[in-house]
């Protein structure tokens, strides 16, 4: 994998380093929200990310501190992925994200698409108060 270089000491650039690619973001998500743990698990996203890159993403977020990997207990050969403290302190940012999505974006604008939005939202705030008080959430909730 190659290692990225910093474009600069912005605090902004900086994040956009560490996970400001869609497909990393997507896989965030997929842990923390959709209880999303392996491969196979990601590849069955509606975005359809690809092998390479889903390989690609998850070690750079591994080497980033923002997953972590583990065989797994009842089948060695599959690997399974949570995240860190570091990855579900992004939760604030994903919530941020999907707030300013429904505000902007006219495909939320009324009917199913933003009641979904709604209860995501409502969810993520859930998760929230349980990252507050103490709660593991590196394993991921299905809850999107």
């Amino acid at each position: 994998m190659k290692t990225r270089k910093r474009r600069s000491f912005c605090p902004m650039s900086s994040a956009l380093d560490r996970i400001g690619d869609k497909w990393s973001l997507l896989i965030v998500r997929d842990i923390l929200l959709r209880g999303k743990r392996t491969h196979g698990e990601f590849r069955a996203s509606s975005e359809g990310i690809a092998t390479n890159i889903l390989g690609d993403r998850l070690a750079w977020l591994e080497q980033e501190g923002i997953v972590s990997r583990e065989a797994d207990p009842a089948d060695a050969r599959r690997e399974i992925f949570s995240l860190t403290q570091k990855g579900v302190d992004f939760l604030p940012v994903l919530l941020a994200l999907s707030e300013w999505s429904a505000k902007y974006d006219v495909a939320f604008a009324g009917g199913p698409m933003r009641d979904r939005v709604s209860r995501l939202n409502e969810d993520m705030r859930g998760l929230l108060k349980n990252n507050a008080a103490g709660v593991d959430l590196r394993g991921g909730r299905t809850i999107f």
